[in-house]
């Protein structure tokens, strides 16, 4: 004869006896956000992973090329050579323009630095959604390892433009020590506004499908391909209002500090006014704001 045990109903306990409950044995909740402090020193302990991770995935963006590598070199020569015929042949930009293959080449590699940087940081969270998942780790890891990609992108560019400004009789100079500090306040920049991009495309994917439109519209308004100076000279009923933005553009300002640094013909006054201060201005905006906004979002990454 089977005996049926009947087992009284068990009420939920109250949410805050079970938050009592779990303090009293040292439980936390999973994923939570650490301090600010906590998360800056939690990632600095991961900054071999980021590079590790940036490096790898550089290696494994043109592994199943046949020319390998040397695409990393290849596409933005050949991104130059487009626009320099669109721009600088049949649309004549190139008049008035000092040297202006190394001009256009300088701006398009600087350029493609921080449209590359802010695309991938769109994808940051939503195209590494497994290793989210997976593996704890401070989020922030994930769009600065992307940038720092970027940047080594950047750096084999850097290779071929030099080459073409020994070919066009551009000579060493020591302005060409600036490049660093030019390099260092735009990778603080990119890595601040794809951390910004990075929380928006992790609840909102469309945000990758809209960012080539407004990118594309940000790259015409930089003078990648003409000269910022040459326009507002050409246009002289130009509100005031309207050149100073096209100067302080932070796009712009990276771009003419690159030209500055590295062609002779581009001379300082055709910087903006205080370009190294607005310059280190918009780092530090993009750079401590982004990071601060995308920590704030921590505990929501990988979830839902």
């Amino acid at each position: 004869m089977s005996q049926v045990l009947h087992t009284p109903p068990t009420q939920a306990a109250p949410h805050g006896d079970l938050a009592a409950l779990a303090a009293r044995h040292g439980l936390t909740v999973s994923g939570a956000r650490p301090s600010l402090p906590e998360y800056i020193r939690q990632l600095w302990a991961r900054r071999h992973f980021i590079t590790a991770f940036a490096t790898a995935k550089l290696t494994a963006q043109y592994s199943q090329a046949k020319l390998g590598q040397v695409w990393q070199v290849m596409t933005p020569l050949l991104n130059a050579a487009v626009y320099y015929f669109i721009f600088g042949v049949l649309l004549e930009t190139k008049k008035g323009v000092a040297d202006f293959i190394p001009f256009l080449v300088t701006g398009v590699f600087v350029w493609t630095f921080t449209q590359s940087s802010i695309m991938a940081g769109t994808r940051a969270i939503g195209g590494s959604i497994g290793l989210v998942r997976a593996l704890h780790f401070p989020r922030a890891a994930l769009p600065i390892s992307f940038c720092l990609q970027q940047l080594q992108q950047l750096l084999f560019s850097m290779a071929a433009l030099l080459i073409i400004l020994f070919a066009v009789g551009v000579p060493p100079a020591l302005s060409w020590v600036l490049v660093l500090p030019a390099l260092t306040l735009q990778f603080v920049f990119n890595a601040g506004v794809s951390m910004i991009l990075a929380r928006l495309g992790a609840n909102t994917p469309d945000i990758s499908q809209l960012m080539p439109f407004i990118l594309r519209t940000w790259m015409y308004i930089s003078g990648v391909m003409w000269s910022i100076d040459n326009l507002i000279d050409k246009h002289h009923g130009m509100p005031t209002w309207v050149a100073d933005l096209l100067r302080a553009n932070p796009a712009a300002v990276y771009i003419d500090l690159m030209r500055f640094a590295l062609i002779d013909s581009f001379h300082a006054s055709q910087l903006p006014p205080h370009v190294w201060l607005v310059a280190t201005g918009w780092a530090l905006l993009a750079g401590v704001g982004g990071f601060i906004y995308f920590w704030k979002a921590e505990e929501t990454y990988g979830r839902g």
